[in-house]
């Protein structure tokens, strides 16, 4: 098949463009580079270096590649700065979308699969772990674009019958993870300990269900067989502290540092675990990479890349 990622070169996106070149399809890439990076790219995937909010160049890849299957990961990620300037965040996560969208009917896409967030769309929840039957109430800009596309995606399905998969990840963190931003708190973390610093943890307490980045790509990939339009949520299920997260890292460096703690960050949760029965029953995934297994393989990929 012939399939189209936004946002191939980035983290994410790269570990599914990887697991599906090596199943034979065709992969083309549209990606702007803003966090994504040449380094990511599979070699046999086809790479346009374009703004999906040029929306004149993005209809010209449509009419000249007439992908087959969409996946679209690329967005603005960080939270902190989608509440610093939501405009720009809806700007860039929500217009861009309808835009594809639009691509997507008019080329009579077969499959649009989206990566959706499942901590920042749920908000705080009493229900832990939450499924994807909680209602959606999004504490951050970011989330509500994400929430927005979703509705959108029901709109496209219901008026121009685009059959969609919404995954609504938990945090996934793994190899090629960007460690320059405020999202991914291992890769974060990491960079600080491999540049001698103590990391930092923001407002004390915090849980997060931690996936591994190729767990996620498989999910991506089985969500090509999906025969309706739905929501799953893909994550471990597992409520683990940061200050744990931590911990384990600082075994790497015989337990050198100290975490400093700040002040909580405005639109974050204190608490964010996610139930993922459903896409096991549907679609026979099941997150495989236990949590120390992940950590260890992160730490390996970033110890000969970080310059302390």
């Amino acid at each position: 098949m012939k399939i189209l990622i936004t946002g191939g070169a980035g983290f994410i996106g790269s570990h599914i463009a990887d697991l599906l070149v090596s199943q034979n399809n065709e992969v083309i890439i549209i990606d702007n580079l803003s966090s994504g990076t040449r380094e990511n790219l599979n070699l046999k995937a086809k790479l346009y270096h374009e703004n999906l909010l040029d929306f004149d160049k993005i209809k010209e890849i449509f009419e000249k590649e007439k992908p087959e299957i969409v996946y679209h990961l690329a967005a603005q990620i960080d939270i902190r700065k989608s509440v610093e300037n939501p405009i720009e965040d809806a700007e860039t996560n929500i217009l861009a979308a309808i835009n594809l969208l639009e691509c997507c009917v008019k080329h009579k896409i077969k499959h649009f699969i989206f990566s959706s967030t499942g901590g920042a769309i749920y908000g705080e929840t009493k229900e832990i772990p939450t499924t994807e039957n909680t209602e959606a109430m999004p504490v951050s800009p970011y989330g509500c674009a994400k929430l927005a596309i979703e509705k959108y995606l029901n709109y496209y399905n219901k008026v121009h019958n685009l059959k969609y998969t919404i995954l609504r990840y938990s945090n996934v963190y793994g190899p090629r993870q960007n460690s320059e931003g405020e999202a991914g708190v291992i890769s974060i973390f990491l960079k600080k300990m491999l540049k001698n610093e103590n990391p930092i943890i923001f407002g004390g307490v915090q849980t997060r269900d931690f996936v591994y980045a190729d767990d996620v790509a498989y999910a991506n990939f089985l969500a090509l067989k999906d025969n309706k339009s739905d929501i799953y949520n893909i994550a471990t299920g597992k409520e683990i502290d940061i200050l744990e997260i931590f911990t384990r890292l600082n075994h790497f460096f015989q337990n050198k540092f100290k975490p400093e703690f700040q002040e909580m960050k405005k639109g974050e949760q204190k608490r964010s675990c996610l139930n993922c029965e459903k896409i096991k029953k549907e679609l026979g995934w099941i997150p495989r990479t236990n949590l120390d297994e992940g950590l260890r393989k992160t730490y390996e990929f970033m110890k000969g890349r970080i310059i302390k």
